[in-house]
């Protein structure tokens, strides 16, 4: 969780949804857990910089996102799935992705605008699921404005 955190405010991400069994970044300051202070690490103070969310059920969230206009793809390997470098110009994008071992449930494929896959050309079919996301926010997050200056 603290990789993707922190990745999501590399690329300039509004905001994250947590769903489902994903651990959340705590909020208190004293009596951290082991989880608390994984994600404390490894976020680098992205859990306290990106705004987030958690929900319960991923199908409200997802109807409510797509009333308010966002294109929602999933990060998957699925028969239906394009390029992740084949994506709309859209200003407001979803990205979900699964969990390591499970991926993405049908029904959240099904309710999704198009589904994205990163090519692989070794012999493993998969990529660690914070380090997919990556590829795939910065991807997306390519031609979009953050409002800040590149720095060398």
């Amino acid at each position: 969780m603290g990789a993707f955190l922190r990745t999501a405010d590399g690329a300039g991400v509004t905001k994250v949804y947590l769903t489902g069994y994903t651990p959340i970044p705590s909020t208190k300051k004293y009596l951290l857990t082991t989880a608390d202070k994984q994600i404390q690490k490894t976020a680098l103070g992205a859990e306290k910089t990106v705004s987030w969310e958690q929900r319960v059920d991923i199908f409200p969230l997802l109807s409510e996102l797509k009333r308010a206009g966002f294109v929602c793809y999933a990060l998957e390997q699925d028969a239906r799935s394009i390029s992740y470098t084949t994506t709309t110009d859209a200003t407001k994008v979803v990205l979900i992705v699964g969990n390591e071992v499970d991926g993405i449930s049908r029904e959240v494929l099904d309710f999704c605008d198009a589904i994205l896959e990163i090519p692989m050309y070794g012999t493993k079919n998969s990529l660690n699921v914070s380090v997919a996301t990556g590829i795939a926010l910065y991807e997306l997050s390519k031609n979009k404005t953050h409002g800040r200056q590149k720095t060398n």
